[in-house]
């Protein structure tokens, strides 16, 4: 088709789920009541965090910071989705396409470097625990967290002015439930291939080598284990690290099928199922997952439940 015959695309119409109409309002206070109870769970952790003397140690501190990374996930793409549920679809302006797509992706590589440093931290308190307090002290915590939400939202804001530049034209339907790249890519109507150079390479940064530097710090960790002669202790020592290996299974296990395999062979449907995984459920299990599997965090709960159970 000749390019000049193309209407550039100032809207780009999302389609959603596309479910039935007598379905919408269930599937709206479906998603709602997940948007909710992820945004009310991961609020708990930063007030518990926050306000638990307790809980002022270096782990619980990057757990505060990641569950203010998932609040910013889980808010750029479900109020959005929710639209599109009772409407069936909704127009979003190229421009607000790209600003959902930005804060997306610069909230997933923020999460790929929290993840990373919440695994050298339980490195160094397993491996090296005698210089656990040199080496996370308070300032160097502070200094890795604003490193890492700087690298993630300056790195990506690169790729995206990049982006910006492409004239995209011909049709503007998106059969997805938000702006990711790939949709955003094949309505492009110009040359791709320098933004695809930098998400090869912006995905190797935040992707690939903090998934192999945590893969690294876990072998260390587990032939720490196995070096420990009772097997209560060896329990003991894992248990302070399962909670962040069973998140980290989770988001980049989802990550992996949505980005790893092929996507030609997917239906439309398994795709928007595999993307919800990372962009709805990640957000939502993880408060879940550390409340339930951490003693400090259960401890902490059942006091404030204890004291609001008193009477005055």
């Amino acid at each position: 088709m000749d390019e000049n015959n193309m209407t550039t695309i100032t809207v780009i119409r999302l389609l959603g789920f596309q479910s039935p109409k007598n379905m919408a309002p269930l599937i709206f206070f479906f998603f709602l009541l997940l948007y909710c109870v992820a945004i009310c769970g991961n609020l708990l952790i930063i007030t518990l965090v926050s306000d638990s003397k307790s809980l002022h140690s270096p782990m619980y501190f990057f757990l505060s910071q990641l569950s203010v990374s998932d609040i910013l996930l889980i808010t750029d793409v479900v109020p959005n989705m929710l639209h599109a549920v009772l409407e069936n679809a909704t127009n979003v302006p190229i421009s607000d396409c790209i600003t959902q797509f930005y804060f997306f992706a610069a909230t997933e590589s923020l999460e790929c470097l929290l993840l990373t440093v919440m695994s050298y931290d339980r490195y160094v308190a397993i491996c090296r625990p005698l210089h656990y307090t040199l080496l996370m002290n308070h300032n160097i915590c502070s200094i890795t967290v604003i490193t890492s939400w700087s690298l993630s939202f300056l790195a990506v804001l690169i790729y995206i002015l990049t982006i910006s530049k492409l004239q995209f034209c011909g049709s503007n339907i998106i059969d997805h439930f938000f702006c990711d790249l790939d949709p955003i890519l094949q309505l492009s109507c110009s040359d791709t291939t320098i933004v695809q150079l930098e998400e090869t390479l912006l995905s190797v940064i935040f992707g690939v080598i903090p998934f192999f530097l945590i893969i690294v710090s876990y072998i260390y960790i587990i032939f720490t284990i196995f070096e420990i002669p009772s097997i209560t202790g060896r329990q003991k020592v894992f248990s302070t690290c399962s909670s962040h290996l069973t998140v980290v299974s989770i988001f980049y296990g989802t990550m992996f099928c949505v980005y790893l395999v092929p996507s030609r062979g997917q239906s439309l449907n398994i795709s928007k199922f595999l993307s919800l995984l990372y962009t709805v459920v990640t957000p939502l299990v993880n408060p879940i997952i550390y409340s339930l599997r951490n003693k400090d965090l259960k401890q902490v709960v059942g006091k404030i439940i204890v004291k609001l159970s008193l009477p005055p």
